[in-house]
């Protein structure tokens, strides 16, 4: 069965209405070796859908993702966007990955530019292109820059210029704010947050910080493990920009991560021997406790 996402709110006479990027993913399994890593996952995101998927670790988050972008191909089900399948990469879907893939030979502004230059777009075209996606990042300064000259959050913002440039139908994120610190990934959520609400691209995003996924997404999908299935799906509906203080993201977040606390203690349960667990504090009591043996 497919799992129906809906935008949390309409758009407004403000907001640019999406056209295209309805994405659908139909019972999509895949076995690594003799793993079933994910089974028969179904998700139907209609235009200008933020979702983000998390759950626990080898729960398939970053396969599917894959999958969707065509690096991948599943073991049965499809994949398709506006109604065409899916089966090898393509402009219409931009991936920004965890590590930002920059060449750092060529300046901010060039690393943009690249996939249009390989599509052979004209000069004057690309640079306006260019121009835009720089604007949007708030990198208009910094074009000229070579990637060791800019922040980690910087080189994040490229890699998204670079991936928004292509005008995608989809945006594929996979945890791309997850190697930068607490203060720069609260900001680059601020900014992709703006980003969205101006293009009204469609979004899936991975991560497996719950925070994040409440921050952003207008869905929450959280996925099982072993193998991977739909587990919950939460429809969010705070409106965005999305402060992290909300007075509502709290209760959010505790649900969200009870799911995935239930669904890795269920592993835990099947496979015991397979994860750690800290040592029950002793009795101070009852019985001999060890306090200073490694002093």
């Amino acid at each position: 069965m497919t799992t129906a996402i809906a935008p949390s709110r309409p758009p407004d006479a403000t907001t640019p209405v999406a056209v295209r990027g309805h994405l659908q993913i139909d019972a999509v399994s895949r076995r690594f070796d003799k793993a079933l890593i994910l089974d028969r996952v179904s998700l139907d995101c209609p235009p200008g859908s933020f979702v983000v998927v998390v759950g626990p670790s080898g729960c398939g988050k970053s396969t599917l993702l894959n999958i969707v972008a065509g690096m991948m191909r599943p073991d049965s089900g499809g994949v398709t966007l506006d109604r065409r399948p899916i089966y090898h990469p393509g402009p219409d879907r931009a991936v920004v990955f965890q590590e930002h893939g920059l060449f750092p030979w060529l300046s901010a502004r060039d690393n943009v530019a690249f996939g249009l230059k390989m599509a052979a777009v004209p000069r004057s075209e690309r640079d306006d292109r260019v121009d835009h996606a720089l604007r949007m990042v708030h990198l208009n300064h910094s074009g000229e820059k070579f990637i060791h000259q800019l922040s980690g959050g910087m080189r994040q913002r490229v890699a998204i210029a670079r991936a928004l440039v292509l005008d995608p139908s989809v945006l594929l994120m996979d945890e791309p704010f997850a190697a930068l610190d607490a203060q720069t990934r609260t900001l680059m959520h601020e900014q992709l947050q703006a980003i969205w609400n101006q293009t009204r691209k469609t979004v899936l995003f991975v991560t497996h910080s719950v925070g994040e996924a409440a921050r952003l997404a207008d869905t929450i999908v959280v996925l099982s493990a072993h193998p991977g299935r739909v587990r919950k799906v939460f429809n969010v509906t705070l409106p965005h920009p999305r402060p992290i203080d909300h007075p509502e993201m709290s209760d959010l977040i505790s649900r969200v991560r009870r799911e995935i606390e239930d669904e890795v203690n269920r592993i835990h349960a099947m496979q015991p021997s397979d994860f750690w667990q800290p040592e029950k504090p002793g009795d101070l009591d009852h019985g001999p406790v060890d306090l200073g043996g490694g002093i």
